[in-house]
């Protein structure tokens, strides 16, 4: 194995970010993971099998999510070597993944099209899911979020959420990775590629929920401001302004601004400002959610949703916290010696926290993050009509961050055959379908608010009763069945070095 051959699997990995948002190339990855496979079939040694796993890991991490130095840098303080360095070793840590996967691939095979192929996305599908919960998780990039509408395997969302979406994707991909071109082998995999497409278009008509109750008139307001302006002491009292102003020129039924609106802790605000701005919906029969801190009599800090209004007041308190942003893992307190990044001392929320009401519609909020876990948001939806996610990303700058986590939402729009709401601060502030599709969204850093008329859903889709086990059983049954498969002899000449 030469240089050549790492090369074109970090080639292939950076173009598979062309395959999510914002250029939405959902073909891509397919190709990508087989060209993928079809360097891996050349390897011999497990050894092989990881480094080209991990360099394949490395282009699509480092290429799609190095927003992550924007926020390290600009707004968190990090002198550039050390951001840099903190972004390499996290992408590094995220290509493992890739690279295990590739290595207990190269280990296992047997060298037969089918068993191989199965073997390729049991142990990606599985791959991704331990990425999705080891150290509390980091699934962005998963393959299945790439196959949003108009994708045909998008309508697989409802069944098997996006693991098993990438399942599909992954088996296709190695099985055109694995196929002999010169022959008229391909044939197979290009008919398995075609039945898989043609098998989740069938489904795209399924009506997995239903209408339920009266629309909901909501106005999502997006602030625009400025991150590193946010915390500025002299500016607080400018934002609190700008952010009871948007509220009264934008009314609705629901109001909603984003994630930690309101700069301060909620026991900081002025004397009579939470009272200005339940008077500023309250006055229309209407209700307020906003975004901000909350310390609680034990020292213990939230970020918070509350509602105020004609419906009351409630709450939630995110749960899922963001390692390094929100709180401390053990032992990287000396990572708070080189960031600055405020409230980074916070506290989980708890599981099981209702949803909002809100007339006939029932709200299941998550805050920035949290919408990145499906299962979560399943479990939430199943008492909710409608979804609602509040974000910051303006910690992100002008990136990928933002078009990437609104394709997100639209995954846990498919799952759960609810609408998303989101309210952000710099964008993408939008409405998603219950069928994924986004049925409106506000341009990003531009200040302003999104209004329309949102219909709650009820019923439980597949994905919401069962969650990740049926993807899971799935990629466990393909590895049963690849290892159950006789294993031909090995070629005499190994092709360790046909591609390099």
């Amino acid at each position: 194995m030469t240089l050549l051959s790492l090369v074109l699997a970090a080639v292939a990995g950076l173009a598979t970010v062309a395959g999510f948002a914002p250029y939405g190339l959902f073909p891509v990855p397919v190709v990508t993971v087989a060209l993928l496979f079809a360097l891996l079939g050349r390897r011999q040694s497990w050894r092989g099998g990881f480094a080209i796993g991990m360099a394949w890991g490395l282009g699509l991490f480092l290429g799609g999510v190095s927003w992550l130095f924007v926020a390290l840098h600009r707004y968190g303080g990090m002198p550039v070597p050390m951001a840099a360095t903190a972004v390499s070793l996290f992408c590094a840590y995220l290509a493992l993944f890739p690279g295990v996967a590739g290595a207990l691939w190269v280990a296992l095979r047997r060298r037969r099209a089918v068993a191989d192929a199965l073997l390729a996305a049991g142990l990606w599908t599985l791959s991704e899911w331990l990425r999705g919960i080891v150290l509390t998780g980091f699934p962005w990039l998963a393959l299945g979020y790439s196959q949003t509408p108009p994708s045909p395997l998008a309508p697989i969302a409802p069944l098997l959420g996006v693991y098993g979406i990438g399942f599909c994707l992954v088996l296709a991909g190695a099985a055109l990775g694995l196929a002999d071109w010169r022959s008229r082998a391909p044939l197979p995999a290009l008919l398995l590629t075609l039945a898989l497409a043609a098998g989740g278009w069938s489904l795209r008509t399924r009506p997995w929920t239903e209408p339920a109750g009266a629309p909901l008139s909501v106005s999502l307001v997006q602030t625009d401001i400025e991150q590193s302006l946010k915390w500025r002491a002299d500016l607080q009292l400018q934002w609190l302004r700008v952010n009871l102003d948007l509220v009264r020129e934008h009314p609705a039924r629901l109001v909603v601004l984003p994630e930690t609106t309101l700069p301060m802790l909620a026991a900081q605000l002025p004397p009579g400002y939470l009272a200005t701005l339940t008077d500023a919906v309250g006055g229309h029969g209407g209700d307020l959610v906003f975004g901000v801190f909350l310390r609680e009599a034990d020292g213990a800090i939230h970020n918070a949703a509350l509602a105020t209004g004609a419906s009351g007041h409630q709450r939630y308190a995110k749960n899922h916290l963001v390692p390094f942003g929100e709180y401390s893992p053990p032992m990287f307190g000396w990572f708070y010696d080189w960031a600055n990044i405020p409230m980074s001392d916070q506290t989980p929320g708890g599981a099981n926290q209702p949803p909002m009401a809100f007339d006939d519609q029932r709200i299941a909020i998550n805050i920035c993050y949290e919408d990145l876990f499906g299962a979560e948001i399943a479990a939430a939806a199943a008492d909710a009509t409608i979804l609602l996610n509040m974000s910051n990303l303006a910690w992100y700058g002008d990136s990928l961050a933002q078009p990437q986590h609104l394709q997100i939402a639209r995954m846990r729009a498919l799952e759960t055959g609810r609408p998303m709401l989101r309210a952000t601060n710099t964008g993408m502030t939008a409405v998603v379908a219950h069928d994924g599709r986004v049925a409106g969204v506000l341009p990003a850093f531009e200040r302003g608010a999104l209004s329309a008329r949102v219909q709650g859903r009820s019923g439980s889709t597949p994905y919401m009763r069962w969650r990740d086990r049926p993807a899971l059983a799935l990629a466990l049954a393909a590895l049963t069945a690849s290892l159950l498969l006789g294993r031909r002899p090995a070629p005499v000449a190994a092709h360790d070095s046909a591609i390099q």
